[in-house]
């Protein structure tokens, strides 16, 4: 017996561990289920033409990008308006793709996202001082040769919405469908009369022209009637000597519209991946400028695009919380893997608590039923004692003790097997009183 009540009742172990094993594996499938994939290690952005504003972003994302050990492909394209095809086309290989405000209308099928305005890109509208001197209203264009950007760019959408606007079409001047740094020598050449072009201060085309010998900047009369028109457009001023205080260029305040720039991202990118991407907006787009103030952009937009919930957590908080302690894997990866604390807290701990409490009850069921079989004995004897012979009682009683003393007991439950003997005493006592021998 003492050796007995050393031993665990290893049967009643299995009863409550298997099922509890059991129920911890299906909740840690279960939530495993719901565990984000790794974040990739490469981006994909559709930019734009060679030597353009979006390429130079791109590019310096991609400095940013590296630090975290993502690489950024930068996919060149027509502009803005070849970007949103290829987001809208499932076989395209893309995650994001600069979008010029004003350019995308959003479709019941779309499953993109906005990131917010991140820049200002102003319509610059370039002349020939010989073919346009001092004008300052588009319609002065009218029967000129005007180059309104190439095709599949953002600025060819909004320069044929501007003319349009003023009653200009092909039907009564020339639009010549051309972009990029060629049409600079075209308008020396007296080729074009007039250029269209949309980009930052710092973009290449719209330095090249500032610095041009014989080409006007147009400053729009009606700039403030076309933000009204258009909506997606804002009035800016570009002052006097801003681009060049010795040159004094431009030589007076001038005044344009400008779209807002925006990052479009497919639904199903990554979120730790858009995490990185606003981070490198705000380092890219952040500083002061001619247009804007420092820390201005990037900001919540009014896209007609759904806003990316991790960029409006970025905006509301800043950088993602583990972010600002562990390096990018070790967040991310934590990150992914705090799903898994749902089956702790919710299975795990309740099991810790319960579990002993079934086996306590498992080994104690054991005990009450031998008192079941001591009491309906007792009863028996009580109810009519002549029914056996005392030899015959007590051998029912004996059964019942030998049963008690084969059950394997752990030292914490001893006390109630020698309760169990002494009552079984106790009805040994009654057998001999109410019997004879």
């Amino acid at each position: 017996m003492p050796e007995k009540l050393k031993l665990l009742s290893w049967r009643d172990i299995v009863f409550v561990a298997l099922p509890s094993l059991l129920l911890i594996a299906g909740a840690f499938w279960l939530a495993a289920q719901f565990i984000k994939p790794a974040p990739p290690d490469q981006l994909v952005v559709s930019t734009g033409g060679e030597g353009g504003a979006y390429q130079r972003f791109a590019a310096r994302y991609k400095d940013v990008l590296a630090r975290y050990g993502i690489t950024l492909v930068d996919k060149p394209s027509a502009g803005s308006m070849e970007n949103l095809q290829r987001l809208r086309n499932p076989d395209f290989e893309v995650d994001a793709a600069f979008i010029q405000g004003g350019t995308a209308r959003l479709e019941e099928e779309d499953e993109l996202v906005s990131l917010g305005d991140f820049y200002y890109e102003p319509l610059w509208i370039f002349t020939r001082d010989a073919a346009l001197r001092g004008g300052d209203r588009i319609l002065d264009l009218r029967g000129k040769r005007v180059a309104v950007g190439g095709p599949g760019s953002g600025t060819r959408h909004l320069a044929l919405e501007l003319l349009a606007a003023n009653g200009i079409d092909a039907t009564n001047t020339k639009l010549v469908e051309a972009g990029g740094l060629g049409v600079v020598e075209r308008l020396q050449k007296n080729e074009l009369d007039a250029v269209f072009a949309v980009g930052p201060t710092q973009s290449s085309l719209v330095w090249a022209l500032l610095y041009t010998p014989g080409v006007h900047l147009m400053s729009l009369a009606h700039a403030e009637a076309y933000t009204r028109r258009f909506p997606y457009l804002a009035r800016l001023v570009l002052p006097r000597g801003a681009v060049d205080l010795t040159l004094d260029i431009p030589p007076h305040d001038t005044q344009l519209v400008a779209p807002m720039t925006t990052l479009l991202v497919r639904e199903g990118t990554h979120p730790a991946l858009i995490d990185l991407l606003m981070q490198a907006a705000a380092e890219v787009h952040g500083a002061p400028g001619v247009f804007q103030k420092p820390g201005e952009f990037p900001r919540a937009g009014h896209s007609e695009f759904p806003s990316s919930k991790e960029a409006d957590r970025y905006y509301k908080s800043g950088r993602p919380f583990l972010q600002r302690y562990l390096p990018f894997w070790a967040a991310t990866m934590v990150d992914r893997m705090v799903v898994m604390l749902v089956p702790l807290l919710a299975v795990l701990l309740p099991l810790i608590k319960f579990a002993p409490q079934i086996y306590g009850w498992r080994v104690r069921s054991r005990i009450y039923r031998r008192y079941g079989e001591l009491k309906f004995l007792e009863n028996e004897i009580n109810e009519n004692p002549a029914r056996h012979s005392r030899a015959e009682w007590i051998g029912k009683l004996e059964r019942i003790e030998a049963d008690a003393s084969r059950i394997r007991t752990p030292l914490t439950f001893s006390d109630m097997l020698y309760t169990l003997r002494g009552h079984i005493d106790l009805v040994r006592d009654m057998i001999l009183r109410k019997t004879s021998a």
